[in-house]
């Protein structure tokens, strides 16, 4: 399986200016709710929101990888997006996250959902993947580099 495979050009948001969790759903979600007229981006936000009260999904290491299931969604939807000041995501190591990998999955679609978390995981436990992610100079040199992986 491919990361890329998930991907579009046009959820990849390298420049995210929110200084807050919620701030920063809200900007992840909003390509999305553009992308799919159906989708409810502020139930959305809140379902991420909620999952966060479970646990946080700040993992360290600058990563944060939100995700969530909405019933009305048809197939998964990865959003990816960078913040080059780092946010507080109250992240496991309690450092400021940068890179976000935002996943939506449809209710229905449990094992495909866990697939793509641990190939995330996978991809971004390497410190030079990491590295690269953060010094791409736009949304066409992130967008090559996550087509490999």
């Amino acid at each position: 399986m491919k990361l890329g495979d998930y991907l579009e050009k046009d959820l990849i948001l390298p420049n995210l200016t929110s200084d807050s969790k919620s701030g920063v759903l809200m900007e992840l979600i909003s390509p999305v709710g553009k992308a799919l007229s159906e989708l409810d981006t502020d139930y959305a936000v809140r379902v991420l929101l909620d999952r966060e009260k479970l646990g946080t999904t700040g993992i360290g290491d600058s990563i944060a990888i939100p995700h969530g299931k909405l019933e009305n969604l048809e197939k998964v939807v990865v959003v990816v997006g960078r913040s080059p000041e780092g946010v507080d995501f109250e992240a496991l190591d309690n450092r400021p996250c940068s890179i976000f990998f935002l996943v939506l999955a449809p209710e229905q679609i449990a094992g495909m959902h866990l697939r793509i978390l641990a190939q995330i995981s996978r991809v971004l436990k390497d410190k030079e993947f990491r590295e690269r992610f953060m010094e791409a100079k736009d949304v066409e040199e992130l967008w090559k580099l996550l087509q490999d992986v």
